[in-house]
């Protein structure tokens, strides 16, 4: 049993609903397309940049980050689209700074798998391997099956994020940060201390010292 909506166009019905079955055990309903659409018109600017970072802490098979991967692409090709150097490393950085949290195995290799294609088309088949090898190995890093709340994976481990930079010329750098610390928040009880922001009362390298940091990698280097 699948439940279905017509697209804004009267296109071929999209699949909102996969089985009562998994609504009732996870609550699994897909958002419309043209919703996506105007939510995203709401934060159009940062959702047409091509370095801005989205996490979408239930992604399922991507509903909200293909439609963010596609409007970042449409930026690189705007500004790039002379250089084939420029259009391809910008393409990269673009699916870099999208990630997801998905609960469901299915859906998060479905999640991956539509970036993918996303990537596939943009890079076109006079692109050679390696960057499609990049492009895999960021979406099985970037894209997390786990559970947003506990903030782990479905090991059991805590959920680690990659924060991607294109420092140029064909290089890329890579921090680790664990998702818990980049989200926390501080307890505080009593007095004047209750009353202070996270950002006031932490210091700075408590929340933004990296686990891991990488040498910077050329395109082939990361898909390796």
């Amino acid at each position: 049993m699948s439940t279905s909506a017509e697209t804004a166009d009267g296109a071929t019905p999209e699949v909102l609903v996969k089985s009562r079955q998994r609504v009732a055990d996870h609550g699994e309903v897909f958002t419309p397309s043209w919703l996506v659409d105007d939510m995203l018109d709401l934060v159009k600017e940062e959702s047409e940049r091509i370095d801005s970072r989205f996490l979408e802490p239930a992604c399922g098979s991507g509903n909200f980050l293909i439609p963010v991967l596609r409007r970042k692409l449409a930026t690189v090709e705007q500004r790039f689209g002379s250089s084939e150097f420029e259009r391809h490393h910008h393409g990269l950085l673009g699916l870099m700074c999208i990630y997801g949290i998905e609960l469901l195995a299915d859906n998060a290799a479905e999640c991956r798998g539509n970036l993918l294609d996303v990537m596939e088309a943009f890079f076109g088949s006079a692109a050679g391997p390696e960057w499609m090898a990049a492009a895999r190995a960021v979406v099985g890093v970037n894209i997390v099956q786990g559970n947003a709340l506990d903030m782990t994976t479905s090991t059991g481990d805590h959920i680690t994020f990659p924060e991607w930079g294109y420092l140029g010329k064909g290089k890329f750098q890579r921090r680790d940060f664990q998702f818990g610390v980049l989200a926390k928040r501080a307890e505080y009880t009593g007095g004047h201390e209750s009353q202070m922001s996270i950002f006031e009362a932490m210091e700075e390298h408590d929340v933004f010292t990296p686990s891991t940091t990488f040498p910077p990698m050329t395109v082939k280097e990361i898909g390796q």
